[in-house]
């Protein structure tokens, strides 16, 4: 299925037979796609649409936005027909080894922020553990707004490892960031002021109520947390009190109503709930704990 584009003489119209071809295919974010391909394969920004469409379409630009665009319409994650997406300020590469980070990931970016810097006003730097890092969203997120923090993301997948890296390269973060395969918290050591994770947290049998664009392109490894979705949280909470300093905490990123059972797990190991954070559509999507006294 490919748009037609012939006709068009213009980035203006291009972005417009796009948005018209997305529109009539019945994707659900029509709009945003033909405006995110047209804005990123042409180097202009999202109002330039309007000030400078009516810039001549070159033929290459005509070829690639062509090809893209069948991509999409053959069921291909925009971000991942890219190649990168933003997430905090940062432009994060992906790969067919890490989800893409999304906006309700940035929740828990928010909410552990505030631990970073409350922890550098005491100490004069915060030490942080990523696990199962993907891209390096959130640790390279915390580093590029907290100068004095440091972080090492552990990630079971050897390609997703070299995907943060490259992207802590790409946004100067290289110094302050470093990452390692490795199964959780298997072989390590130090200890940290702050753990974080976005683990994989989807009940087994509910993987396959997910949309295609999700099951054909996202890896199943970052996907699939078990029978209830609590495997990797049993992980964390077994294994997190060793890895802390004594005022440290955990954040979390969690599946919609898995709150309790998050909540039952940590406490059962020793933690005390340090606050819980809804995201933009008002779900409870991150959960932190700390040591209880």
């Amino acid at each position: 299925m490919t748009p037609e584009l012939s006709g068009a003489g213009t980035i203006g119209e291009a972005w417009l037979a796009l948005r018209a071809a997305f529109r009539a295919a019945g994707l659900e974010t029509a709009d945003l796609d033909a405006r995110l391909l047209v804005t990123k394969l042409s180097g202009l920004e999202s109002h330039q649409l309007v000030t400078d469409g009516d810039r001549a379409l070159s033929n290459d630009l005509r070829d690639r936005l062509s090809d893209a665009a069948s991509t999409r319409l053959e069921g291909k994650p925009v971000h991942r027909i890219l190649g990168a997406r933003d997430f905090y300020g940062l432009e994060l590469g992906i790969s067919p080894a890490t989800l893409e980070p999304r906006p309700d990931t940035e929740t828990l970016v928010d909410a552990a922020v505030a631990l970073v810097r409350t922890t550098i006003a005491a100490k004069g730097v915060c030490s942080i553990l990523d696990l199962g890092i993907g891209t390096g969203a959130i640790g390279l997120a915390l580093v590029a707004e907290c100068e004095e923090a440091r972080c090492l993301g552990i990630d079971i997948s050897a390609e997703a490892v070299n995907t943060s890296l490259a992207n802590a390269r790409t946004n100067g973060l290289s110094d302050r960031y470093q990452a390692l395969v490795g199964d959780w918290f298997s072989g390590l050591e130090e200890t940290f002021d702050l753990i974080v994770s976005n683990p994989p947290y989807i009940p087994t049998a509910d993987l396959a109520t997910l949309s295609r664009e999700v099951i054909d392109h996202d890896p199943m490894l970052a996907l699939d947390g078990g029978s209830d979705g609590g495997d990797a949280y049993r992980v964390i909470a077994a294994g997190a009190a060793a890895r802390l300093e004594p005022a440290g905490h955990v954040g979390l990123e969690i599946g919609i109503g898995q709150g309790d059972m998050v909540t039952a797990l940590f406490v059962d190991a020793g933690f005390e709930p340090a606050g819980a954070f809804a995201d933009l559509g008002g779900v409870e999507r991150v959960l932190l704990f700390r040591m209880r006294l």
